[in-house]
């Protein structure tokens, strides 16, 4: 049964869940499926985590929300743990990846104008994807996203992926810049993965002219690459972080983590949230990353994630139509030589819960917690779907 009083933003799958437990969740028929696209790279510790669970209800029959009027202890604690873990100075609450990226957004602006620059300009890349309100909408690399709702908003230059020379073409012609906004990963563009050569040239880049280097972790932060954050990989510190996702376990939050100057740019009453970083939220957060830390997430992500690229390429190996599999930790993409939207349905029908992007691109972000056997089942029936759907479209 469905309801017609819902907007129609979304192509609802025909399967509605009722309960989960790990890395499986079941429908309201009683079917299990495995799991592989963790509430879209959010539910980081699963489904129904004990650590998680506890953490929530206690701190629900304590306090929900009081407000960023006053001090949030839980607020604080995440923001030490956040900048410990990031090599960040200070962190500012939110509830979700777009928020973040906008509050990126507006402190680079600031910043910009701190420095007299009339009209700042941050640098965008194509394919990316950065959020749905009109700022983070103008700064994602889709034109099919942004369509309908022009006119956009000016301040943005956008260049091509992974193009060190494009950014420096900018530098020279275009002296109004104040900042560049990247993943480290694209997840909606297909998985695609920045050199950490192309980072740490970045890096440079932005430091010869004063630009702020913002990095987008909201899909590869808090563990999903194999590490706390994607940048980690290459070694090069940015100036601002934009997180949510997997940080609060399923539970709405995001953070915007800056260091040096960028951390001083917002003052009392230039940006703020009425739910962000509320006790619950927070709670969720530090129980998450407790959990992750306890339980060697970080390496598991990186163990399972490479046991399922190499089970993938020994198992789709030879098959006509399968150009790559590609990605970091439990972020992988298996890039095809046609749309693939189909395998959604088909692999839900066989029982595993799968994502696809940039039209020929199956995402898989299953949960840290995933074991050998999950890896097992994920490559065997994934590679079954893939193969069956080529072959037949031979």
């Amino acid at each position: 049964m469905t309801t017609t009083h819902l907007m129609n933003t979304y192509a609802r799958q025909p399967v509605a869940f009722v309960r989960g437990e790990g890395a499986y969740l079941w429908d309201e028929a009683g079917k299990r499926y495995l799991d592989a696209v963790a509430g879209v790279a959010v539910n980081a510790l699963g489904h129904a985590h004990p650590r998680l669970v506890k953490a929530i209800t206690e701190q629900a029959a304590t306090l929900i929300h009081s407000s960023n009027l006053y001090r949030v202890l839980r607020q604080e604690a995440l923001a030490d743990k956040l900048c410990a873990l990031s090599g960040m100075d200070r962190a500012f609450f939110c509830n979700s990846g777009c928020e973040a990226n906008e509050a990126a957004i507006k402190l680079a602006r600031l910043y910009g104008h701190g420095k007299g620059i009339e009209l700042p300009t941050i640098i965008v890349v194509e394919k990316a994807f950065h959020g749905r309100t009109m700022a983070t909408l103008t700064a994602t690399g889709s034109r099919r996203i942004q369509a309908g709702f022009e006119p956009l908003l000016s301040g943005f230059a956008r260049v091509p992926f992974n193009d060190i020379e494009a950014i420096r073409h900018v530098a020279e012609h275009n002296k109004s810049v104040v900042a560049v906004l990247i993943e480290t990963v694209q997840g909606e563009g297909g998985i695609n993965i920045l050199p950490p050569e192309y980072l740490a040239e970045l890096r440079t880049v932005c430091d010869a002219h004063g630009w702020l280097l913002m990095l987008d972790e909201v899909q590869t932060g808090i563990g999903r690459t194999g590490t706390w954050f994607g940048f980690q990989h290459s070694g090069v510190v940015p100036d601002v972080i934009a997180l949510a996702k997997g940080l609060g376990g399923g539970v709405p939050i995001g953070a915007c983590l800056a260091r040096g100057a960028a951390a001083e740019v917002f003052t009392p009453g230039t940006h703020g949230s009425t739910f962000g970083g509320n006790p619950l939220a927070c709670a969720a957060a530090l129980a998450t990353l407790e959990a992750i830390e306890e339980e060697h997430l970080l390496d598991n992500a990186r163990l399972r994630g490479e046991a399922i690229r190499a089970g993938l390429r020994s198992a789709l190996d030879g098959v006509h139509g399968v150009l790559d599999v590609r990605g970091e930790g439990l972020m992988i993409g298996i890039e095809l030589d046609r749309p693939c939207a189909e395998l959604v349905g088909v692999a839900r029908d066989a029982g595993v819960l799968i994502n696809v992007t940039a039209d020929s691109v199956i995402r898989l972000v299953p949960p840290l917690i995933y074991g050998a056997d999950e890896v097992d089942m994920l490559v065997a029936k994934v590679a079954d779907v893939v193969r069956n759907y080529l072959q037949q479209a031979a």
